[in-house]
């Protein structure tokens, strides 16, 4: 059993983008296998299928553990995968495991998440608008069954089929199902319930696969600390540094579903990143409160140097009723002592 370093580095930014944002192990990992190492896409495929069962309960711990989980939701969401996971294998089985259908359902899939990516941006602009914050307690949630199960059934159906995307393409529609749920909630609840199906699929994986256990050591050994990392702080960040991160996770994943080539691909994520980087500077202006703060801390320090600041004024008047209290001492001894001080 080999392991790479290479695909433990690679494989330790995945998990850290997995753990931050439930989504993007399968968009992202399968193509770097494929296109960086060259592992056969049968193996990498499954490889990385075995490793998620390793690597997403680590994850899902962590939000249990930080109590962002909502177990009725991941429980909904289950009955659906689950089951539809073989049927979707099966399906795949009576296609004759052709890529052709494979590829179809994944251009389906990459465009389904663009859309999602791009109403997700629009929503976050009439959050914006109307000042309402998508904040909801995860134990607030109303769960809906019969949706939540259906949303289940689609993740299930396309793993079954695909082996990938269950994670960002479940993560948009929950978001539309529940659209006050908390990004933290959001990732807790989509990386619980994806470990019963990962273990589904990784079974399957086994069974019918062909599975290279030094990659899927490397990628464990990499992307296990990683997932730990990135849940540590998708459970604790404020939903407007994770959500922006989910958003720019599913827009590569839809893009690399959809064909685009990696170098392009690279561009376009630079692209938007530098977008994205130069609308916040815009926005925030850091060095203008950087210059306000510097100017207030100059010149509390020019007054200390001209001299003292005025008192409060309950100081000054406690100060002025000690004199007039003193003054009134002295003239009262005064009076009181005989003439000639004898």
């Amino acid at each position: 059993m080999h392991l790479d370093p290479f695909i433990v580095l690679g494989s330790a930014v995945v998990g850290l983008l997995v753990g931050l944002t439930g989504a993007g192990g399968g968009a992202l990992m399968t193509p770097m296998l494929i296109l960086l190492f060259g592992v056969k896409p049968s193996s990498a495929i499954s490889s990385d299928l075995v490793a998620a069962v390793v690597m997403r309960p680590v994850g899902a711990a962590v939000h249990l553990y930080k109590k962002t989980v909502n177990l009725r939701l991941v429980g909904w969401m289950v009955c659906g995968s689950v089951p539809m996971a073989f049927v979707g294998s099966y399906l795949l089985h009576k296609l004759g495991n052709s890529s052709s259908a494979q590829d179809t359902v994944e251009k389906f899939l990459g465009a389904a998440l663009l859309v999602g990516a791009g109403a997700m941006v629009f929503r976050y602009y009439l959050d914006r608008r109307s000042g309402k914050s998508r904040i909801g307690l995860i134990n607030d949630v109303q769960v809906r069954p019969l949706p939540t199960v259906g949303i289940g059934m689609i993740g299930g159906l396309i793993v079954g089929m695909t082996s990938v995307g269950s994670g960002s393409l479940m993560i948009v529609l929950l978001l539309f199902l529940y659209p006050l749920i908390s990004a933290n909630a959001l990732v807790g609840t989509d990386l619980t319930q994806a470990v019963p199906l990962t273990a589904a699929a990784a079974l399957g994986a086994l069974i019918f696969g062909t599975v290279e256990f030094g990659v899927t050591a490397s990628i464990i050994i990499g992307s296990v600390p990683a997932v730990l990392i990135g849940s540590f702080l998708s459970s604790r960040a404020p939903d407007r540094y994770i959500r922006p991160i989910i958003t720019f996770v599913i827009f590569a994943s839809g893009l690399k579903y959809v064909g685009v080539g990696t170098t392009v691909l690279g561009w376009v994520l630079c692209a938007v990143a530098l977008t994205g980087g130069a609308y916040w500077l815009f926005r925030t202006q850091p060095w203008r409160n950087g210059k306000l703060a510097t100017a207030g801390a100059n010149g509390a320090a020019g007054a200390s140097a001209n001299g003292s600041p005025a008192a409060p004024p309950g100081a000054n008047g406690r100060r002025a009723d000690g004199q007039h209290a003193n003054g009134q001492h002295a003239v009262e001894e005064q009076e009181a002592s005989p003439p000639g001080g004898g």
